[in-house]
């Protein structure tokens, strides 16, 4: 048996975990998935006990829950430096990179692209503009609106519960 095996199994309770096992660094995921589990290093110790124990499955969402904590601080922290930088660019980068999306697809609409310009080029284009607008859109409500509810805001909210 293969980490790949196990795949479904670990997946079934935590598909991020499983989708790592399936990866490159397969093997050294299932052997620290083996170490949390207290089990044997191998795909049939660990395939069996995320089928026979119960609190292996708890294990795993916990395992799961942490490394997702760990990637929103470590996104939080990069937005953060970026946000109290010293320079204008780097505070910047992202709503300029944004409008100027959006001014390559306002060119493309208003024929002031070259002709041999795809249509996927363009959907791709529209597409990060769509993503980027919504997200910054879905941010900014989210982070007011926690700050009428609590006081503070989201990211400070996520902070203090991280520590």
């Amino acid at each position: 048996m293969e980490w790949s095996d196990v795949k479904n199994a670990v997946a079934s309770v935590a598909p991020a975990l499983g989708t790592a096992l399936a990866g490159p660094a397969g093997t050294a995921v299932g052997g620290l998935l083996a170490t949390a589990l207290g089990v044997e290093q191998t795909p049939e110790a660990v395939s069996a006990a995320v089928r026979n124990d119960p609190q292996a499955a708890v294990t795993l969402r916990e395992i799961e829950a942490n490394l997702e904590r760990a990637r929103l601080e470590s996104r939080s922290n990069i937005i953060t430096a970026e946000a109290q930088g010293e320079s204008w660019l780097q505070r910047n980068w992202r709503p300029l990179l944004m409008m100027w999306f959006a001014a390559l697809v306002g060119g493309y609409w208003f024929g002031l692209t070259p002709d041999n310009l795809s249509q996927d080029t363009v959907l791709a284009l529209f597409d990060i503009v769509q993503l980027g607008v919504g997200g910054y859109i879905a941010g900014r409500s989210a982070e007011k609106i926690t700050r009428t509810i609590t006081g503070t805001g989201l990211m400070d909210n996520i902070k203090a519960k991280v520590k």
